[in-house]
């Protein structure tokens, strides 16, 4: 902490303390003396009288330890910025060095280097006049000085950016402001739409029904329900820490075992998880459950590959749906009785969508704020929209469609990394209904390192650009209601997946803080304040022990918006990294179903021999070797220094716009300053991965 420096006393010197008092004593033989303040009243009055050596020297020790206390503070931090530069710079710690990524990508934040670059010197031009008093904002219209005015070159510079400023710069940052605030007024105006819906949808308790109950049989076998066949498949990639509990979750699931068929789909390049998960698939055949192990020697499509290759067995020609889960995906045990009999009597639906729900929502900050956005996306938008349009984006996940649906869509194409998007909107095209399910929940996980969570959102915001592009001449020619092309180009594609992230970096990532060098181009509050917390507000009620984290929600969802902006640029001119996966991490985080399934889990590791009679005890001992393998150490979450300075620079734009008073505009760029030189600190230190 540093020390206290105390300046009231520099600038009093001369003024007086307290009310002066007149003491006269009645013998003439004493003199008369004035107490001006009280403090003189222990001062010396004649010079003849001797200073007390030992205050003195105990208030300049006093001061002393002062002055060493502050230049030493100041010395501290000033090695410690340089020595975080000399790591950043020349030892290049904490840095990827992945420069075979770099190519186009490297575009974007080349334009932040000049904007910093520019930036900073205007502010300087900005401090070296305040300095100088060359203040022509007093007044709301602008000063030309005349000749007679100008005190030197440099005085000219100055005047001459200000008229360049006022009469160039600013109207073009004007006429781009009321661009994006128009695009904010649109999205706005359609999150109340979607907000007003799911109130209409709540207050009617309008959701999709099934007629009777199936189930429900006087017979113990209960036969009532014609079960029909349905296959679930489990895709993974290199799931460690969650292949166990999503394999058991799924092995658990309520549905007769003759009427089901499990798919563990396995794209491990590891032989040591390949492993592992063999032997998690046969331990549960040998319990009785009808489970098929399937593994790609090469991984082509991702994903959609994966699922492309199961779907071409012939044994899939027998069975009338499939649910999909992800590897860190747990549905409960009932979760096929209350999604698969809404296709009955209904010929017209395709997809029935469970809603996800989180193990690790209250984990650390950023899987708050990732609570926080996906609630809403469920709660509202997928609702909403499956409610009174029949259609939405799949997830990818906890969802059943009907095969012949895939079938005749098309199936599964590996021309995008939105393989779910993508055969949602060729199903939709092709005449299919989609139901959603809320109070239907499947427990999963959000990243929980900031460095997963941005390569997910990247994935998730790049994919439907260049999705958009492939499928734009199929909407246009299709033989759906126009109606239903205009929601999907004019709604689904530009205004949720590509007016968002443009307006939302332009708009509080670019102008907004040019505003502050830019005084003429100030954006009204209403734009800054009042819109974006009313929205906020509007997003956190389907999550509402998250409001205390609604300022932070609201700040880091702006700066998010330069990792979106990136990927939507890249998918919308399919750039080299609109076509790249990387598998999430996952944490592994246990659910209520694994806590129940432990005692079975110890059981089932005592009993081993005698479930695995077709392995040799060198096999078993292996087994044992790869399971009790340290789990590799995660490391420390943290917030890249880039974003949570980029978040304080809004903030500190949004209050200088807010507190309009000239005597803190210095005091605002000289912040914003330090804050444009730590983000310039970092883009030069890290590549882009």
């Amino acid at each position: 902490m540093a020390p206290g420096l105390d300046f009231s006393d520099w600038g009093a010197k001369e003024t007086r303390k307290g009310t002066p008092v007149v003491v006269k004593m009645e013998n003439p033989n004493y003199s008369v003396v004035e107490i001006e303040d009280p403090d003189a009243a222990f001062r010396p009055v004649e010079k003849s009288r001797g200073k007390n050596a030992k205050q003195v020297t105990w208030v300049l020790l006093l001061k002393a330890h002062r002055a060493v206390g502050c230049v030493a503070w100041i010395a501290t931090l000033f090695w410690a910025l340089l020595g975080t530069i000399k790591k950043r710079l020349i030892f290049r710690q904490d840095v990827d060095m992945a420069s075979e990524k770099l190519g186009k990508g490297k575009l974007l934040f080349t334009v932040i280097k000049a904007f910093l670059v520019t930036s900073l010197t205007i502010l300087a031009f900005e401090i070296i006049a305040y300095f100088n008093g060359w203040h022509y904002f007093q007044n709301p219209s602008l000063h030309i000085p005349r000749t007679s005015e100008i005190q030197g070159l440099f005085h000219l510079v100055y005047v001459t950016w200000l008229w360049f400023r006022a009469d160039y710069i600013a109207p073009l940052i004007q006429a781009l402001s009321k661009f994006c605030v128009a695009l904010f007024l649109i999205q706005s105006a359609d999150r109340m739409v979607l907000c007003l819906g799911c109130f209409w949808i709540k207050y009617k308790k309008i959701k999709p029904k099934i007629e009777g109950n199936p189930f429900k049989s006087n017979d113990v076998e209960g036969s009532g329900y014609d079960y029909p066949m349905v296959l679930v498949q489990i895709p993974m990639c290199n799931e460690r820490e969650v292949y166990e509990q999503s394999i058991s979750a799924v092995c658990q699931l309520d549905w007769p075992k003759d009427r089901l068929l499990i798919q563990v789909l396995d794209d491990s390049d590891d032989e040591s998880i390949q492993c592992l998960i063999k032997a998690e698939v046969a331990t549960w055949n040998q319990r009785g459950i009808n489970i098929i192990y399937r593994h790609r020697l090469i991984r082509t499509g991702y994903k959609a590959g994966n699922l492309k290759s199961a779907m071409s067995c012939e044994y899939v020609q027998a069975y009338e749906f499939v649910a999909i889960f992800d590897a860190d995906f747990q549905p409960n045990p009932d979760f096929l009785k209350q999604t698969v009999p809404h296709f009955k009597d209904n010929p017209e639906l395709g997809l029935v969508q469970a809603r996800w729900t989180f193990v690790n929502k209250d984990e650390n900050l950023l899987t708050r704020l990732q609570n926080i956005n996906l609630c809403f996306h469920f709660e509202v938008e997928q609702q909403v929209n499956g409610a009174f349009l029949n259609f939405f984006g799949f997830n990818g996940t906890a969802g059943v469609w009907r095969i012949r649906a895939l079938e005749e869509s098309g199936g599964w194409l590996e021309r995008t990394t939105v393989e779910d998007m993508d055969i949602a909107v060729r199903a939709h095209l092709n005449g299919w209904k989609f139901i959603f399910l809320n109070d239907v929940k499947v427990l999963c996980e959000v990243p929980e390192s900031y460095e997963a969570y941005r390569k997910q959102q990247h994935r998730w915001h790049s994919g439907p650009m260049h999705l958009f592009r492939l499928c734009l001449p199929a909407i246009i020619t299709s033989k759906i209601a126009i109606w239903k092309k205009a929601n999907l180009i004019l709604l689904f594609f530009l205004l949720r997946k590509l007016i968002l992230p443009f307006y939302s970096f332009t708009l509080f990532c670019i102008i907004l803080p040019l505003t502050m060098f830019v005084p003429e181009a100030e954006l009204p509050v209403w734009v800054i304040c009042y819109v974006p917390v009313f929205m906020s507000f509007l997003n956190i009620l389907p999550a509402p022990k998250s409001f205390p984290f609604i300022v932070p929600y609201l700040l880091f969802e702006n700066t998010m918006s330069v990792t979106k902006f990136n990927a939507m640029v890249s998918g919308l001119f399919k750039l080299g990294s609109s076509y790249e996966w990387v598998v999430t991490k996952k944490a592994g985080r246990s659910s209520e179903s694994d806590l129940l399934a432990a005692a079975e889990r110890e059981s089932k590791t005592t009993n081993q021999l005698q479930i695995q009679r077709g392995a040799s005890e060198s096999e078993l001992t292996e087994l044992n070797r790869l399971k009790a393998a340290p789990v590799p150490v995660k490391r420390v979450n943290k917030i890249y220094r880039k974003e949570l300075t980029l978040a304080f620079l809004l903030l500190t734009a949004s209050v200088r716009s807010l507190l309009s008073a000239q005597g803190v505009h210095f005091y605002f760029l000289l912040f914003q300053g330090v804050t444009f030189l730590l983000v310039g600190l970092d883009l030069i230190g890290e590549q882009m991965s």
